[in-house]
């Protein structure tokens, strides 16, 4: 089970941070994940860590501003969201079991998610 947490309404060059919570498995063992989804449209993958925790992968949107982040301790992830604009409303979806691959993260049918976590950008 992941339990999220954060996320709200800011102003342009804001930010937000998110933050999920699992239990019932070791984070520590499995890449995780941060997607975003508006309604009608696919979930898109905004960043991906590995247990090892490197690389990091960022979308091309993202990268730069958003930082991914790990405490296999308190088996949380964390999404830290600076400089954000209004393309980077969404709802946000923390995921476990995730794939890199060639610097791309992908989800799979065993992927487990947490509640989205609604970010909004607005002036």
């Amino acid at each position: 089970q992941l339990v999220k947490s954060g996320g709200g309404s800011v102003q342009p060059g804001g930010s937000l941070s998110l933050s999920c919570v699992a239990s019932g498995f070791s984070l520590g063992d499995y890449t995780v994940g941060w997607f975003r989804q508006d309604p009608g449209k696919e979930r898109m993958p905004v960043a991906c860590l590995t247990p090892a925790g490197s690389p990091e992968n960022y979308a091309v949107s993202v990268k730069g501003r958003f930082t991914i982040s790990r405490d296999n301790a308190k088996n949380t992830m964390y999404l830290q969201l600076d400089s954000l604009k209004p393309e980077d409303t969404s709802n946000y979806y923390c995921a476990v079991g995730v794939s890199t691959i060639k610097g791309g993260c992908f989800f799979r049918q065993d992927t487990t998610w947490g509640q989205g976590s609604r970010v909004t950008v607005t002036s």
